[in-house]
């Protein structure tokens, strides 16, 4: 399932390729027809992420939200403007990205980002005539004969413009939403560190976890405590704070659920900006590139059951918690 990071890095293609232009709205599966018909000529004027969770806004107080689960993934075609990281990675923004960013040019390691967070689009050329594939079934971009292209697969939702397309595929939610109706779904979230990193934030999340029994494990994964955080982020926050994934939250340190907070906060920013789930600090030179390119070389315990952990030697465990793979180390975070 796609973490924060992944819904954050959607949400800029859409601020740079959509907000602010008359965008054509279809469902060529017919699904979505009355909601597609609802947004069809409205010009985009907003594009937000809060934790796993996308909205669309458009003219008239409409605003599109998108859950993309456990299979929803964006294409994107046409003009497209886009990072470095993307381009390089194929595109998939949707599914998880751990097939790795390959890094290329003489100075792979020197990453010059803009204004917006992104490589520069004076860097790469952009807006390239493209099709990016965005899911992990579909690896690979390829270049764009017809504008717009068929719609492939079953198309929740396509947004047009005159140079560029969106076609949504396979999401868990997808429906029109007013300004009210909005409020209310954001106001069942958990803080995201993204839009809030100030000290009510981490306040709010501060103060949840430490008043419920439930194992910390549990709640990181809870939207509804913070947002964002997927199975991949769970695993590695815990173990950088030497946690045990069953201790219950009532009984973690104050300090600790604090420093969780600010963690989660630093690896998501280096999640949006590189594309990748980096979760190994210190990493430079060729040991950065191959962590880049490869999660083997990425994470501390995720994905790494029965291997010696990178501290301690002891064999890495995997159980399930909360119908999810936990991967932790028993010594570690005993």
């Amino acid at each position: 399932m796609p973490e924060g990071h992944s819904v954050h890095r959607i949400t800029r293609q859409f601020e740079r390729n959509f907000v602010g232009r008359l965008v054509r709205a279809s469902s060529p599966q017919g699904r979505f027809a009355d909601g597609a018909a609802d947004l069809d000529g409205r010009r985009m004027v907003d594009a937000r992420a809060v934790g796993k969770q996308m909205f669309l806004g458009f003219e008239g107080d409409r605003w599109l939200r998108v859950h993309l689960g456990m299979y929803g993934a964006w294409d994107f075609a046409g003009d497209i403007l886009l990072d470095a990281t993307i381009a390089s990675a194929n595109g998939r923004m949707g599914q998880t990205n751990q097939t790795g960013t390959f890094l290329e040019g003489p100075n792979p390691d020197a990453v010059v980002f803009d204004t917006a967070g992104e490589n520069s689009v004076t860097s790469i050329g952009a807006p390239r005539r493209t099709r990016l594939r965005m899911s992990e079934s579909e690896k690979e971009g390829s270049a764009l004969e017809t504008f717009p292209p068929e719609p492939i697969g079953q198309v929740r939702v396509r947004l047009l413009t005159d140079t560029v397309v969106a076609d949504l595929r396979g999401p868990t939610a997808c429906e029109v939403l007013d300004p009210t109706q909005v409020e209310q779904v954001v106001g069942k979230l958990g803080p995201d560190p993204l839009l809030d990193a100030g000290p009510d934030a981490e306040e709010r999340f501060t103060s949840v976890v430490r008043r419920k029994p439930t194992p910390i494990g549990l709640l990181l994964m809870d939207q509804n405590v913070v947002s964002g955080i997927g199975n991949v982020y769970r695993a590695e926050l815990l173990f950088r704070a030497r946690l045990n994934p069953h201790t219950p939250g009532r009984l973690v340190p104050e300090e600790t659920v604090r420093e969780l907070w600010h963690d989660w906060a630093r690896l998501l920013r280096i999640g949006v900006e590189t594309g990748q789930m980096m979760t190994m600090d210190g990493l430079e030179g060729l040991a950065w590139r191959a962590a880049m390119a490869n999660r083997d070389d990425r994470h501390w315990v995720y994905k790494r059951e029965g291997l010696p952990c990178r501290v301690c030697g002891t064999n890495i465990v995997l159980e399930e918690m909360g119908a999810r793979k936990l991967y932790w180390c028993p010594n570690c975070q005993a």
